[in-house]
């Protein structure tokens, strides 16, 4: 994509400019510059959705089997529950039964863009014919090229954990150490086979795959923190450092790149997080899980997720990956994911609107209150079927207004007397 960017218009930057009422010219400049991406790989083509400077806040929902939880239906299940509320993108974070199959159900049902980590399946792998550190390049390599086949559209690599980050993350102080999956592995095995990181020693190679199978790179934070305490540590911010290096890499071979980042980090870090990705990474993408502003939120972790993700958006960030209830304790099912992604895409559309994009929106409803015209409020809502289930109890379906204030609605006895003063 940022190839065809360089040398002019194409149909995709069209779509996502009427998408986003923006100038096609202005949409083509920033995908050819790295500050705008569009994962799109041949081999599944979805709708066309940009990410980056200048567009819309966007989400991702994370889904996928575990080894205790392996249904494919359940999953083509909750892919549908995101897509119908309105997902950009989703994940298929697959590490339990057929991780093949459910991989290319969800590309072959799913018209939004795709994203996996293929580590975690090449780890698994190796795992239970012996252990994760037993994994070799080729085998690293492989799986990436077996999830380009298959047509998946972003791929999560944890390229920035090198031997010198990992003797670093050993002299630190880290409450949580390593809480990523994929970075876990990654740490282990370079402690284990006393080698450098593939991912960071073969990046030329990666980018030739990339190049080739038309997949956008999105180079993991294996070191995020995973508590608020280990937020914008040495370990975390060294990560950053390496991935800014290979972000001009891969804009030099014409690769389309993403920056994902924290994790846990507290109010007051937010701000001066995304601006310095910002600056090491030149204007990349920026992808964050959430981040979540507080660590005692079991159960509830949806709504710290969604407090960091509005001002990190508001801030800069482009891409929220959404946290769901069940963050940190269990698989989540399909309430779990509609309920993570409602609040990410209020975190989302908060922050648009305090950007100066969106507010008509907010406008229709208002609107729509004054007039007590409940169709209209569900039509702008983002949950309508749970806005008509609470509006539903205690009222008639006759009633105008609802069982909060009943017959003293403030709007309804202001219109009376506006319209006996001749106002309205």
């Amino acid at each position: 994509m940022m190839k065809r960017a360089r040398l002019g218009l194409t149909d995709e930057i069209k779509a996502v400019a009427l998408r986003e009422g923006i100038d096609p010219e202005v949409v083509r400049r920033r995908i050819a510059d790295g500050r705008i991406v569009i994962p799109s790989n041949p081999g599944h083509s979805p709708a066309p959705c940009g990410i980056g400077e200048g567009l819309t806040t966007k989400v991702n929902v994370n889904i996928g089997t575990s080894r205790d939880m392996a249904d494919l239906d359940i999953e083509l299940a909750k892919a549908k529950i995101a897509v119908e509320h309105g997902t950009d993108a989703l994940m298929d974070l697959s590490t339990g039964g057929d991780i093949d199959a459910v991989r290319k159900a969800l590309i072959k049902e799913v018209r939004v863009p795709i994203g996996t980590v293929p580590i975690y399946q090449t780890g698994l792998k190796a795992a239970r014919e012996g252990a994760v550190v037993d994994m070799d390049e080729d085998d690293i390599f492989r799986g990436i090229v077996q999830h380009a086949k298959d047509g998946v559209d972003f791929m999560t690599v944890h390229c920035g954990i090198t031997k010198e980050s990992v003797e670093h993350l050993k002299r630190s102080r880290r409450v949580t150490d390593v809480v990523s999956r994929g970075g876990s592995f990654l740490v282990a095995w370079i402690l284990h086979n006393g080698k450098e990181n593939p991912l960071y020693e073969n990046f030329d190679y990666l980018l030739e795959l990339a190049s080739e199978y038309e997949f956008t790179l999105s180079l993991g934070d294996g070191l995020r923190p995973g508590c608020i305490h280990d937020a914008t540590d040495g370990p975390q911010l060294q990560e950053l450092i390496i991935l800014g290096d290979l972000v001009k890499r891969a804009r030099d071979k014409g690769v389309q790149v993403m920056v994902e980042g924290p994790g846990h980090v507290p109010l007051n870090q937010i701000e001066a997080n995304v601006r310095i990705e910002k600056a090491v990474c030149d204007g990349a993408p920026f992808y964050v899980l959430g981040p979540l502003v507080t660590d005692i939120a079991p159960g509830y972790d949806h709504i710290a997720g969604a407090i960091g993700g509005a001002l990190a958006a508001y801030y800069g960030a482009d891409f929220l990956c959404y946290v769901t209830p069940a963050e940190h304790l269990s698989l989540p099912d399909a309430e779990d994911v509609r309920e993570g992604l409602i609040a990410s895409k209020l975190a989302a559309h908060a922050a648009d609107v305090a950007r100066g994009r969106g507010r008509d929106r907010d406008l229709r409803m208002s609107q729509a209150r004054k007039a007590l015209d409940w169709e209209g409020m569900y039509k702008e809502a983002l949950d309508p079927e749970k806005a008509r289930r609470y509006r539903s109890r205690g009222v008639t379906k006759e009633s105008d207004g609802c069982s909060m204030c009943g017959d003293v609605c403030a709007i309804k006895i202001l219109r009376e007397y506006l319209k006996k003063d001749g106002t309205c």
